[in-house]
């Protein structure tokens, strides 16, 4: 868990979660990212009873990197606040195999969460029960049989960057749910949340 760890002070915890592990738990049972940053806190810190820690927002399981959480109620308030009023700048890494027509440009689609599914499905035009999904993609390197993208976030839904880079043919590396042809080996989808910017909540 130690060297899972980017940052931490009295208000937040900022940790590079490894693909495979949820960060809350879901149907499988399996230890979530929130349990074991608890565990640590409490051992760390000899806390007694229960611990707090608090999630302003979330990435997929078979995605990797940073994963923002609060150990306090205050800072996670103001943390969700600002997520929801895009004050928090998102970066990932993406690996494709099909070269995107141009090297950097705006995607705009409306996306619309199947919740039995678990999944977001697209639309170009503007559609009841769908919400406008916008991001940012600059190529950074063509690697032997695929090519690395920058992608920045512009608004945060379920699924966007998978489900945005799928309808354009270009399918993230391992990610059979949205079209890529067969899975990693370790169950993990080439997508790595790298870089976060954000003023710190608690002056």
């Amino acid at each position: 868990m130690k060297n899972w760890i980017l940052y931490e002070d009295n208000h937040l915890i900022i940790i590079n979660k490894p693909a495979g592990i949820p960060v809350q738990k879901d149907k499988s049972g399996d230890t979530s990212l929130l349990d074991i940053t608890k565990n640590y806190i409490k051992k760390t810190y000899n806390k007694p009873g229960n611990v707090y820690v608090g999630l302003p927002h979330r990435i997929d399981r078979p995605t990797s990197g940073i994963v923002i959480l609060s150990k306090t109620s205050k800072c996670l308030s103001r943390m969700a606040e600002m997520f929801r009023e895009r004050k928090i700048k998102k970066k990932y890494w993406a690996i494709v195999q099909k070269k995107i027509n141009k090297e950097s440009n705006t995607l705009t689609h409306y996306l619309k969460k199947n919740r039995k599914k678990n999944k977001s499905y697209t639309s170009i035009k503007e559609k009841k029960g769908f919400l406008k999904a916008e991001l940012k993609f600059q190529l950074i390197k063509k690697l032997n049989n695929y090519f690395l993208y920058k992608i920045h976030l512009i608004s945060g839904r379920h699924h966007q960057i998978r489900a945005q880079l799928s309808a354009i043919g270009a399918p993230i590396k391992g990610d059979i749910k949205y079209g890529f042809k067969r899975t990693n080996k370790d169950g993990s989808i080439h997508l790595h949340a790298r870089e976060v910017f954000f003023q710190h909540p608690i002056q």
